[in-house]
C-alpha cells in the first residue's frame, strides 16, 4: 500500500497537469507558458503547431511523454533530437514549478535513463514525433513491480477456454463426425 507521503505527491502531480490544457490562464488571467511550440505566435492568424504532453506512473516513477507534428525537413537538421529532449526538459522544469506553485513543496525529478525519440511519416511532409523519458520520483518509495502477476483467472473461464481451438477436449454435445 502506498504511504500518505506518497499519496499527496501523486495528488500535487495530478493538480500541476491539471493546469496545463491548452488555453489555462493563471490566476491572474494571463495564459499559462509551459514553454510548447503551440503557444507561440497568434492563435487565430497563425498557423499553430499540434503538440503536447501528458505523464503516466509505475511504481517509483514518472514518464513524461510528449508528442508534436513537425514539417519532414525539420527531421533532417542535426539538432532535431537535442531539440525534442530539451522541450521534455522544459515540461520537466514547468512540472516542478507548478508542482511547487500547487503544493509548497519541491518534487525532485532524476533522470532514470535516455529519452526514446520515434518519428513516424504522415505524409511527404509531416511526421509525427513521440518522444518520453522516464524519472525517478524523490520522496516515493514504492517499488515498480518487477515479476508478471498470477493468472488470476476464474476456473469456469479457464476451462470454456480449454474448450476452443484444435486438438481440444470436445463438449459432450457435440456429435458432428470428424472432417
Amino acid at each position: 500500500m502506498a504511504s500518505k507521503e506518497t499519496l499527496e505527491i501523486v495528488r500535487g502531480i495530478s493538480q500541476a497537469m491539471a493546469n496545463s490544457y491548452d488555453g489555462a490562464l493563471d490566476d491572474k488571467g494571463e495564459p499559462i507558458k509551459i514553454g510548447l511550440k503551440r503557444e507561440e505566435g497568434h492563435p487565430v492568424l497563425d498557423s499553430r503547431v499540434m503538440d503536447g504532453f501528458k505523464v503516466k506512473f509505475s511504481g517509483n516513477r514518472l514518464c513524461i511523454h510528449y508528442q508534436t507534428d513537425v514539417k519532414l525537413k525539420d527531421v533532417h537538421e542535426n539538432n532535431f533530437e537535442n531539440e525534442i529532449e530539451s522541450m521534455i526538459g522544459d515540461v520537466k522544469s514547468w512540472l516542478q514549478k507548478e508542482y511547487k506553485r500547487v503544493t509548497g513543496n519541491s518534487l525532485k525529478l532524476t533522470a532514470h535513463e535516455d529519452p526514446e525519440v520515434t518519428v513516424q511519416n504522415l505524409s511527404r511532409v509531416r511526421t509525427l514525433v513521440q518522444a518520453y523519458q522516464w524519472y525517478n520520483i524523490g520522496g516515493v518509495d514504492a517499488e515498480v513491480p518487477k515479476e508478471p502477476s498470477e493468472d488470476k483467472l476464474d476456473p469456469t473461464v479457464r476451462k470454456w477456454l480449454d474448450l476452443g481451438g484444435l486438438g481440444k477436449k470436445k463438449p459432450k454435445n457435440v456429435t458432428r463426425k470428424e472432417t
